[in-house]
């Protein structure tokens, strides 16, 4: 099989934007998806669409798995009718999906006796960053499975952290993101106090990025999608909730207390009785100070 061909389970926002990042490079692309919409979509760029694993693995050695969770990547790699029963020798899985370290490792047990490879790399950037090919990921597994998926990885980010053994990237990514939603907390919160004060909320957040208050949530996110109510990222509460609920869980496994993640946690939670689950994760502002 082509060195120059992939595949990719989960054609959505992501998936797709990683399919023609990978087509503008020269891949060819294969792509399977459970939505008839994503499948138009992705056919529609150039994707050659497949009705499952089974087809999908016949076509392609390195296989990029874009998934909302854990249950959804281990139901791929090890259910009935899913990679480890159709992959050809040595497939390389990148998992890009923001999984659970756990569920990752023991995949990782699974397919070693099998000769299959596999990574997880979770991803940050959002849609706009894998259509463009600027996002960061965090890397965990084996170091020469890294070195394998290096050519592919490269093509999709920017910035590619390795940090150890499998699972290390997807504990690493809940760390962030349990960061990411605090930040939104905070600053929402602290555009809030600054409003009620009488500064104007562009010119206080212009503040804010030149000192040390900063945040990419300040340089990024309220320009960007909040203080425009563009709310338009392309990354959902649904999938927010989530990952903090997964941080949570991460932080009584590991024996902490963590009163400052705790709360922000419980306004996560929350946020489930107004905020609908595809509302844009940014519109968590509206509970904290910012409301409409």
């Amino acid at each position: 099989m082509a060195q120059n061909t992939v595949g990719i389970v989960g054609l959505g926002n992501m998936g797709s934007g990683m399919a023609q990042t990978l087509l503008r490079h020269g891949y060819e692309v294969f792509g399977t998806d459970v939505a008839t919409k994503q499948q138009q979509t992705a056919r529609k760029m150039g994707v050659n669409v497949v009705p499952d694993i089974a087809s999908l693995c016949s076509q392609a050695k390195v296989i990029f798995l874009s998934l909302p969770m854990a249950k959804h990547v281990s139901e791929v790699i090890s259910g009935k009718g899913g990679i480890i029963e159709h992959a050809q020798k040595k497939t390389l899985i990148i998992d890009t999906s923001t999984s659970e370290p756990e569920v990752t490792r023991s995949l990782a047990a699974l397919l070693e006796p099998t000769g299959h490879q596999l990574l997880d790399c979770p991803v940050s950037g959002g849609p706009a960053g894998a259509i463009a090919g600027t996002m960061v990921m965090l890397v965990g597994g084996e170091i020469e499975t890294f070195k394998r998926a290096g050519p592919y990885l490269d093509v999709l980010s920017s910035k590619v952290v390795y940090m150890g053994a499998s699972g290390n990237g997807h504990a690493a990514k809940l760390v962030n993101n349990l960061l990411c939603a605090a930040h939104l907390v905070t600053t929402a919160e602290a555009v809030a106090l600054g409003t009620k004060a009488g500064l104007n909320a562009e010119d206080l957040i212009a503040g804010l990025n030149a000192g040390s208050g900063r945040s990419a949530i300040s340089e990024v996110n309220f320009p960007r999608w909040i203080l425009n109510q563009a709310f338009d990222s392309g990354f959902t509460m649904q999938l927010m909730r989530k990952d903090v609920g997964l941080a949570k869980n991460m932080i009584a496994d590991m024996g902490l207390e963590l009163p400052m993640s705790e709360q922000v946690s419980q306004i996560w939670a929350a946020s489930e009785d107004n905020l609908a689950g595809e509302n844009d994760f940014n519109t968590i502002v509206k509970n904290c100070g910012l409301g409409d």
